[in-house]
């Protein structure tokens, strides 16, 4: 079980007339501050499509986004911050206390009472242990040896558009873990907000190329019908 919150603190602003007006210079002899002002949406919208169809696609990291993530466990960002072309600053265990920090539940335990009890009665003694070990004048950045994965954190995370195309690609899969999954559909919600366009057709890889890159047809069989609904 998991009260993950996503917001997205800042972006570029009028990031798709950003990429729109990136993608056509490359191609335009109009004085350049000119083909910016006469640049209409449908232009942007236009652009856009075709950079991403050819596969054009540095004029997308113009545009970027800054999300907090906030209740998610350190499991989740273990994973995100495997993605290396981005930007993050997380709460940290050596300078703050985390004694009264909540825990990640995952569904499969949640709805077993005995993994459940067995869990609880885990987090429990390691938050005790924790705290003797703060009473004993341990450093923070040595007790923290004994905080489970599961521990809830904050962490601030800035993408450019063409990252966090990536992101969705490999994050929004079903073969990814839920939690992260769940985190990258909040992040794409939050950008279609400001760059629909851009993020029209943001979703699992098998959506965007039209097959499973890992081979599994049946997964991309059910994902294709749950995504056309």
């Amino acid at each position: 079980m998991s009260d993950i919150k996503v917001k997205l603190l800042s972006w570029t602003n009028d990031p798709e007339k950003i990429v729109g007006y990136a993608a056509r210079i490359c191609y335009s002899a109009e004085e350049p501050l000119k083909l910016l002002e006469n640049l209409g949406s449908e232009q942007i919208q236009k652009s856009i499509r075709t950079v991403k169809k050819r596969g054009h696609l540095s004029v997308l990291e113009h545009a970027s986004f800054t999300f907090l993530i906030d209740g998610c466990s350190r499991v989740c960002t273990h994973q995100l911050v495997r993605h290396r072309l981005a930007s993050y600053s997380q709460r940290s265990q050596r300078y703050v206390n985390e004694e009264d920090e909540g825990y990640v539940v995952p569904n499969t335990i949640a709805k077993d009472s005995g993994a459940l009890e067995a869990y609880q009665k885990h987090i429990d003694e390691s938050k005790e242990l924790y705290k003797q070990l703060l009473a004993m004048g341990i450093p923070k950045e040595d007790a923290r040896f004994v905080i489970p994965q599961s521990v809830k954190t904050t962490i601030v995370v800035t993408m450019n558009a063409r990252e966090l195309l990536h992101f969705f690609g490999l994050r929004m899969c079903r073969r990814a873990q839920w939690e992260i999954r769940e985190v990258a559909a909040l992040m794409l919600n939050e950008v279609k907000k400001v760059a629909p366009t851009i993020f029209e057709d943001a979703g699992p890889e098998c959506i965007s190329k039209g097959f499973c890159p890992e081979g599994n047809i049946k997964c991309y069989e059910e994902v294709k019908q749950q995504w056309k609904s």
